[in-house]
């Protein structure tokens, strides 16, 4: 292993260990860079056995690097391109082929994210547990800052700055489109695998990172992205069974890496193992655990993400706290008092570290005063939810302004209240995230909540 101090364009100096392979070379690479530090040569092995070198960064203002730019600031296609300009050192080596792997997974995936967007010499791409873009999936959900989640998360890199920065762009302004790939697709020139996870806290925004560069990604990106969805939490390497209050049934382990592994020996290695001929999809569907004849808690595959032709289905709010697919009535009203001193707590769903992630029973908040709960009558028949989940409510409320969440859940026969997926949405934003626009108060306005995606076969019997 070598040790240097790679110099990008700006003359800052970027610490980077390169491992090469036995023999006389050239060699492919694999290139990860990332903001927890280098580690040491057990993440280089698995590669370097395998005949290919291995390069590893610490990003700007990270661990042994110069810089103290804002966290993926300089990773993108911005004045300062340490991506870029990695890559095109690798490209320059005796010992390089000009074949480029970018590895990693979660912000090293991110890094990687950026990268695609500002640099055409990259080969292929394994990319897990990351989003397309940050303001709707990492920072603002909903136009609401992921508190514990951001602010643990930066602490816990020494970056506290960074809460200020970011705070101070409460909208989706111009300085949140630096950070999203979704405008740069035509740009992005490099196949990938992505993986993600139900109650992952970006599994939108990774499922929006495959759809945009499947779509509309430039040359070799469109039509070559891989995707591949599981019942996980941000562990997506070796996933437990046991996930939230669910003890899911073993065939939800899927040998990623395996997969990962034919992916880019393809691409690196011209390897013709088939990987390419495989569904551009894998996503598992969800089913009810306590009953063995119950539909869903299977693997599927599909060449696309909506991965069926699907139909938007609408249930309506009813009196006496009913969920039906019945049109609702006219009239009618519901009414909650929040109180930010006693918010309702997350329980579960789309989380990391900070937050228990997964699909919790929520029966400990749901009988609150500050929840308002619909249920659906007992399914007579199984029914499939694949895709994207929204609710909509027309709303007033008596405070300048103030948040709406919701929550689709699986209700058991025995009372268990699984949470699927939850959502949330700033009053202000409610008509978009470019500009705040609050309601005033005692008038009513008309407001979403993007629940994100799941799919799920609900069983007879249970309850929605």
């Amino acid at each position: 292993m070598e040790t240097m101090m790679l110099v990008v364009r700006d003359g800052t100096k970027l610490a980077t260990d390169l491992y090469l392979p036995a023999g006389e070379g050239p060699f492919p690479a694999m290139l990860a860079r990332s903001m927890y530090g280098r580690g040491d040569e057990t993440y280089a092995i698995p590669f370097t056995e395998q005949g290919i070198a291995v390069v590893i960064q610490d990003i700007r203002g990270m661990g042994d690097s110069e810089g103290n730019a804002p966290l993926f600031e300089a990773d993108g296609w911005g004045s300062s391109q340490d991506a870029t300009d990695t890559i095109e050192w690798i490209d320059k080596q005796a010992w390089s082929n000009g074949k480029i792997l970018t590895w990693g997974g979660s912000g090293l995936s991110y890094t990687q994210i950026l990268a695609a967007a500002a640099s055409k010499s990259i080969t292929c791409q394994s990319i897990m547990v990351a989003p397309v873009g940050l303001y709707h999936y990492f920072t603002f959900m909903g136009g609401v800052w992921r508190k514990s989640m951001l602010e643990g998360w930066l602490k816990g890199l020494g970056r506290d700055e960074m809460i200020d920065l970011w705070k101070s762009h409460p909208a989706e302004d111009e300085f949140w489109r630096s950070y999203d790939t979704t405008h740069r697709a035509a740009e992005i020139t490099a196949p990938a695998i992505l993986v993600g996870g139900w109650w992952d806290m970006f599994a939108q925004g990774l499922i929006d990172c495959f759809v945009s560069r499947q779509h509309d990604g430039g040359e070799n990106a469109r039509g070559q992205q891989k995707l591949i969805v599981g019942p996980w939490t941000h562990h997506v390497g070796d996933p437990p069974d046991e996930v939230g209050d669910l003890v899911l049934k073993p065939n939800q382990q899927l040998d990623v890496q395996a997969l990962e592994r034919r992916f880019y020996r393809h691409w690196l290695l011209g390897e013709e193992n088939g990987v390419m001929e495989e569904a551009n999809v894998r996503y598992y569907t969800l089913g009810a655990l306590d009953d063995e004849d119950a539909p869903g808690n299977l693997w599927r595959m599909a060449d696309d993400w909506p991965p069926l032709p699907t139909s938007q289905t609408s249930f309506y709010l009813h009196p006496q706290n009913r969920l039906s697919a019945e049109t609702a009535p006219d009239g009618g009203e519901y009414a909650f008092s929040y109180d930010p001193a006693d918010p309702c707590p997350t329980h579960g769903g789309g989380n990391y570290a900070f937050l228990p992630a997964g699909p919790f029973d929520q029966r400990q908040v749901s009988r609150r005063a500050d929840v308002l709960r619909f249920e659906t009558e007992p399914l007579d028949a199984p029914l499939e939810v694949t895709g994207r989940v929204r609710v909509k409510l027309t709303i007033s409320s008596d405070a300048p302004d103030t948040d709406f969440t919701a929550k689709l859940v699986d209700i058991y026969p025995d009372g268990r209240e699984i949470l699927l997926l939850d959502g949330i949405r700033r009053l202000k934003f409610r008509n978009g995230y470019r500009r705040a626009e609050p309601l005033v108060p005692g008038t009513t306005g008309e407001i979403e909540i993007d629940l994100w995606s799941i799919s799920i076969i609900f069983n007879q019997g249970h309850k929605i």
